[in-house]
């Protein structure tokens, strides 16, 4: 299903792997992480080579919102956990990644729609005001100038909110399809070529790709969820969020907010030369306990009920609500768990990993140490992924399908099957290759999503996005 972005940008341009490769550093992922580092080692006289998996940008960066803003509406939670220095050391991290993307579409006279909007935090219950006045308490401990407000530019009204202006939004592809543009006169970057396994050598790593193996001294899993890390324990470590997200036709205003309430909502507008679009986000669910994505989207309805674009996202929340990026061992490098924002994460990730692998200090290294641990969080995370797994391996046929979908055994195994409008089946193999949980039909995206941990199939089982790297395309023997 196209998001707005998809629909609105586009990059015929695609170089699949051929051949094996030598390299000193290898970039795995082709979203706003990998390109970011690799366009901080276009002239570090390094062999460095990117491989994407499907096409750059076609994972979590064309879902996003595209917001570049640092009120994110978690500084609190972060000041619990870590206290004030290193609180405020997160907010010097998220504006220094503003200035990166606005430093990078200057340098480059990248057009990419980028718009200063002011950012707003509001909330409309008795309950989110509190938090939010702690918020704010926080956020002037650390000296961010947040200025209380009551309604947004277009008048609408909320109970009470805080905002700031020195933030913006953009078109994510377009900036991405830039970078790659500039990276590759440099840096190969291969697209459809995906990383099945990395395995350690004594002094180099060995990574097995579909079309062929790649050597290299250093390796970056800059992938939405770095499936390779078996003793990372990355399942153990992170819960999934869920959100669906819409674009409709409406008036532009230079603004984006969220709220801080128990339901979540997000908003930003986008202008293009033939229209404007207000999008709208609703959710940040655990997936690992609801997957009923009709109803869902049907909460997009609140807002508007036609929709040009309507799609879902999924984003990795970590414990303390601050990223992991960093070595995880020797020359293995992985940037992830952006918490809901990975534009400006995903950005500062480039400065981080380009810095640590090519052996400079860079000041947030230890801040986002990616091994660094958080025991509650791990509790939560152990006992949603365990809850899912069990759940999603015994048990598959949900009460809100509409028919169309349907189970059973053919040749002896698990097939799920969708019948499209026109009575044509779909069939593929009812359980995810990663860890075998039964996948979940999404209605409205026409996809096979896993509960568990997030990978997602196309109607016919081809892999969009892992952990899983394998199809679920049925087969007859």
């Amino acid at each position: 299903m196209e998001t707005l972005w998809t629909a609105t940008s586009n990059d015929n341009d695609c170089l699949e792997l051929k051949k094996d490769e030598d390299v000193d550093i290898l970039i795995i992922g082709g979203g706003i992480t990998g390109l970011s580092i690799a366009y901080n080692l276009i002239n570090s006289r390094k062999k460095v080579i990117l491989l994407e998996a499907n096409k750059v940008g076609s994972g979590i960066t064309s879902r996003t919102t595209g917001k570049i803003t640092y009120l994110q509406g978690h500084y609190l939670d972060i000041y619990k956990k870590n206290g004030r220095f290193l609180t405020k050391k997160y907010l010097n991290s998220q504006k220094e990644a503003i200035e990166i993307i606005k430093r990078t579409i200057l340098d480059n006279n990248i057009k990419c729609d980028l718009e200063e909007a002011s950012s707003y935090l509001f909330a409309d219950t008795k309950k989110g005001i509190e938090a939010l006045k702690e918020e704010k308490r926080v956020l002037k401990d650390i000296g961010c100038n947040v200025q209380v407000v009551k309604n947004f530019p277009d008048k609408k009204k909320f109970a009470y909110g805080i905002k700031v202006q020195d933030t913006y939004t953009f078109h994510p592809l377009k900036y991405l399809y830039s970078l790659k543009k500039i990276i590759k006169k440099k840096i190969p970057i291969y697209e459809n070529s995906r990383v099945l396994s990395i395995e350690k050598k004594d002094n180099y790593y060995l990574a097995k790709c579909n079309n062929g193996f790649v050597k290299a001294k250093k390796v970056v899993i800059a992938s939405f969820y770095p499936y390779f890390l078996k003793p990372f324990f990355m399942p153990l470590k992170v819960t999934l969020e869920k959100s669906v997200v819409g674009a409709f036709i409406d008036k532009y205003y230079k603004y984006s907010a969220i709220n801080v309430d128990k339901e979540n909502v997000s908003i930003r507008f986008y202008k293009d030369k033939d229209n404007s679009y207000k999008i709208y986000l609703s959710g940040g669910y655990n997936i690992a306990c609801e997957n009923n994505i009709k109803e869902n989207f049907s909460k997009l309805k609140k807002e508007a009920n036609n929709y040009n674009y309507i799609w879902s996202n999924i984003d990795i929340m970590t414990g303390d609500y601050m990223p992991f990026m960093g070595r995880i061992d020797d020359n293995l490098f992985i940037a992830t768990g952006y918490n809901t924002w990975g534009m400006t994460n995903g950005t500062l990730a480039g400065k981080v990993i380009s810095d640590m692998v090519l052996g400079y200090y860079n000041t947030y290294e230890e801040l986002f140490n990616p091994k660094r641990k958080n025991y509650a969080h791990n509790f939560l995370a152990v006992t949603s992924s365990v809850k899912s797994l069990i759940k999603e391996m015994v048990y598959h046929k949900k009460k809100w399908y509409d028919g169309k979908v349907s189970f059973r055994k053919i040749d002896g195994k698990d097939v799920s099957i969708y019948k499209d409008n026109i009575g044509r089946e779909h069939i593929v193999y009812s359980k995810c290759p990663h860890l075998g949980c039964n996948l979940v039909f999404n209605e409205v995206e026409k996809t096979w999503d896993c509960p568990c941990h997030g990978s997602r199939f196309d109607i016919d089982g081809y892999v969009i996005n892992g952990p899983s790297n394998y199809n679920i395309t049925y087969k007859k023997d």
